[in-house]
């Protein structure tokens, strides 16, 4: 068995934000591999903030993003159990992180919960017409097609539920998974509440000799 050096866990737990006897105990079941202990971490980590779930998060902090000279703004609220944590660099740093990805990302919703049932019903009702039209599936029983849909969904999801949203830091991780591993970092639940994103200008109807001069422009 390879050895395990002090110097090893240390730099795990740099890497993890894991504890010192965890980083160690992953190192021996990974045989001193550094990334198959990183993975061992993850998946423990993952699975201890599943527990934390259903605990009460009620601390935290409402963060903003200012981006685009003005152009675009955010305001999140971020939840955790405690104020130690909220007042942390890691977790406000994260608050600051996921503002900047909804500013980029444009979400409309924070959980696929939140997305209403008259939304969904649309977006298959499109989503089944398309299936239906492509060649490959002309002659496939309604069940199926159906099933097609389902699975498609997940790119609506993708673009419109922040959790679900690829991290525009670091596309390899969601932010649903981002936030997971701050929760197994940190040891307590972390979960977004809410957000608003405004749009300068957004909603606003043009003036109508503005309009009227860009039809006349159209029009030379």
């Amino acid at each position: 068995m390879a050895e395990i050096t002090a110097a090893a866990v240390k730099q795990l737990r740099e890497k993890t934000g894991a504890g010192m006897m965890e980083c160690k105990n992953a190192l021996v079941e990974a045989e001193g591999n550094e990334e198959k202990a990183v993975d061992i971490l993850r998946e423990r980590g993952l699975a201890s903030a599943k527990k934390r779930e259903g605990r009460i998060a009620a601390e935290g902090i409402v963060g903003s993003y200012i981006h685009m000279g003005g152009k675009v703004g955010v305001l999140v609220e971020l939840n955790c159990e405690t104020d130690f944590v909220a007042r942390g660099e890691e977790f406000q740093q994260l608050v600051k992180d996921i503002a900047m990805h909804i500013a980029a990302a444009e979400p409309r919703y924070v959980t696929r919960e939140e997305v209403p049932a008259a939304v969904l019903d649309k977006e298959r009702e499109i989503l089944r017409a398309q299936t239906k039209n492509e060649a490959k599936n002309a002659n496939k029983p309604d069940n199926v097609i159906d099933q097609i849909v389902e699975g498609r969904l997940n790119k609506f999801y993708e673009e419109n539920v922040l959790v679900d949203q690829p991290f525009v830091k670091d596309s390899a991780k969601t932010i649903g998974e981002l936030v997971t591993e701050k929760t197994a970092k940190t040891g307590e639940r972390i979960a977004v509440r809410r957000f608003t994103r405004y749009k300068m200008g957004e909603g606003l109807e043009r003036r109508a000799d503005d309009f009227g001069n860009e039809v006349a422009s159209m029009l030379k």
